[in-house]
């Protein structure tokens, strides 16, 4: 794709012609550093062998590292001469002296609007004759005969984007394209005559360009990352360094924009890992087309409130990328900065060191300083059959966007029964449980010994924890005689956990603790029953497994068998 700073050139050398551009004073910007230290010691290194180094704040905490200044059309000479002889880098570019602030190198060397200075033994390119402003059809049309074929697919994309424009970007102006011509010169109070005067392509890409004004789009070359990139610095600046990101944080002007500059050693298994952790963000919403291959991935997501892009490739022992995270409705902005993003993204040498962590981002809730992604509830079940279908309170599933069980499986709901709050779920890919629930037949001793099964603290722990307790009553407060009485403390999140008798068979399901908005002592809950639970089972199409019961367990093998039946229940939004 054609990069987005190039419209501007094109427009103006479309505009001014040439030869004006060839009197200005530039320089050859060379690299930028987020740190005065570091630029500093890269200006100490490059002035050990080039003449004419300059350095200077660029702002934003950011500092550039310039050849100059030069006539224009010398610091073309310099840039290709010095490129050819890889004494800068590659991306290097020439720049405007209005772009630099304050020099912070040489010392006391004043401001970057200084006389240009002639490049020793180059020889400036003859100056081309001035265009005119505006032409007749026929000159227009010759003056377009002078156009190079990237300034061409640059006027398709303007009228792409300006909505007159629907075909093939291939720098051919035929019939489709003077059409689209013939159509914004008429909504634009021009003649319509399908062949754009210099004057009407500059305000075609002044209008194009309109919208990233504030963006700010500078190229930098952060050295510690070993990435190049053009990045909307009005919008996000640099924060910190937290492995295997560089962080960009939102500005103000765009509420919410963020940047995430990828860099880490590693291979296919790591890119694998990184892969699946990037979709544990928070600022990576679930929907939306994800791609993968073994040697690179994009990930693309959108929610209400933002719209994220991530891609990443591993090449010589390193995985560089980028995630740009904008907010959602602001999609001229967004797809225009991401496209400046793709189209200069560049890996250079160096990568990020992966002890490099930030003090502040240690927390089981943070990823490199980054929160991961968080269900609105989650509560306890437990496997029913061999098939991976499982059992849980119909209040946990109630208004999902989404339902996960054990955090890796998405689930669908098959039943529900109201009247008793109970789920049954079944998982949407092939799931083979550990060990499933054997329903007891019949009804258990009262006082008799009981344990129940959950995930107390959400996904906080691996595993589900137990809860051992008595069996009260073998009906409600009221005489309902689908539920049992519990003497046993439990929390918010054991909701949906299996009860069991002292032999590990099912006896029935925990119900939430305010089921019916009743305030009961933390010790007193209830469960829906065996026989209960096996109805709404059976017509839901499941079979449970029945036992009469078991041989009495000790209570660390009736900790297993329990935990390996119970699910965690996740509803996201």
């Amino acid at each position: 794709m054609v990069r987005n700073f190039l419209f501007s050139v094109i427009a103006t050398l479309l505009l001014w012609g040439q030869s004006a551009l060839a009197q200005d004073s530039v320089y050859v910007q060379i690299e930028a550093q987020p740190s005065l230290t570091a630029a500093e010691d890269r200006l100490r290194d490059y002035a050990s062998e080039l003449s004419d180094v300059n350095g200077f704040d660029l702002g934003r905490g950011w500092y550039g590292i310039a050849l100059g200044p030069y006539p224009r059309s010398d610091a073309e000479n310099v840039l290709r001469s010095l490129r050819a002889q890889r004494l800068i880098p590659g991306d290097s570019y020439i720049e405007g002296p209005e772009r630099y602030g304050q020099r912070i190198w040489p010392i006391g060397a004043g401001p970057a609007t200084v006389p240009a200075i002639s490049a020793p033994e180059i020889t400036a390119a003859p100056e081309p004759e001035p265009q005119q402003a505006d032409e007749t059809p026929r000159e227009a049309r010759a003056s377009e005969a002078f156009l190079t074929r990237e300034e061409r697919e640059a006027l398709q994309i303007a009228l792409q984007w300006a909505g007159y424009y629907n075909s093939a970007i291939d720098g051919a102006f035929g019939r489709g394209t003077r059409s689209s011509m013939a159509a914004w010169q008429g909504d634009n109070g021009f003649e319509a005559t399908g062949i754009l005067t210099t004057a009407q392509r500059a305000e075609l890409f002044r209008q194009y360009n309109a919208v990233l004004e504030g963006m700010d789009i500078t190229p930098v070359r952060d050295t510690r990352a070993g990435i190049a990139v053009d990045l909307p610095l009005g919008a996000v600046s640099f924060s910190r360094y937290d492995s295997p990101f560089a962080h960009f944080d939102p500005t103000g002007a765009v509420d919410g924009a963020r940047v995430l500059l990828i860099s880490q050693p590693g291979d296919r298994d790591r890119l694998a890992g990184l892969y699946e952790i990037m979709q544990t963000l928070d600022i990576v919403p679930l929907e939306g087309p994800r791609d993968r291959n073994r040697d690179g991935f994009t990930l693309t997501g959108q929610n209400n409130r933002i719209v994220s892009h991530t891609e990443a490739r591993l090449s010589d022992g390193a995985i560089k990328g980028f995630t740009l995270v904008w907010p959602a409705g602001d999609e001229d902005r967004r797809t225009r900065v991401l496209a400046a993003m793709q189209s200069s993204f560049a890996p250079i040498e160096g990568v990020l060191d992966p002890a490099v962590i930030a003090e502040d981002s240690q927390s089981v809730d943070l990823v490199s300083g980054l929160a991961i992604r968080k269900p609105k509830l989650t509560a306890s079940g437990f496997f029913v059959d061999r098939q991976g279908r499982v059992a849980t309170t119909d209040t946990a599933v109630a208004n999902c966007g989404r339902i996960t069980l054990n955090s890796d499986y998405n689930a669908e709901v098959m039943a529900t029964d109201p009247a008793l709050g109970v789920a049954v779920l079944r998982a949407t890919q092939s799931l083979a449980p550990n060990d499933v629930a054997q329903f007891r037949d019949g009804a258990p001793r009262l006082q008799s010994e009981i344990a129940v099964a959950g995930f107390s603290f959400g996904g906080v722990l691996p595993s589900a924890t137990m809860t051992f307790g008595r069996l009260s009553d073998l009906s409600g407060l009221n005489g309902e005689n689908t539920l049992s009485r519990l003497a046993v403390t439990t929390l918010d999140g054991d909701a949906g956990g299996p009860v069991l008798d002292d032999g590990g068979a099912v006896i029935g399901m925990l119900v939430p603790h305010d089921a019916g908005g009743r305030q009961l002592p933390d010790n007193v809950n209830f469960a829906t029953n065996s026989a209960a639970l096996q109805q709404v089972l059976t017509l839901a199409g499941v079979s449970p497994q029945v036992t009469p019961g078991l041989a009495r367990l000790d209570p660390v093998d009736l900790t297993e068998k329990a935990t390996a039946m119970t699910v965690l229940v996740s509803c996201w939004e």
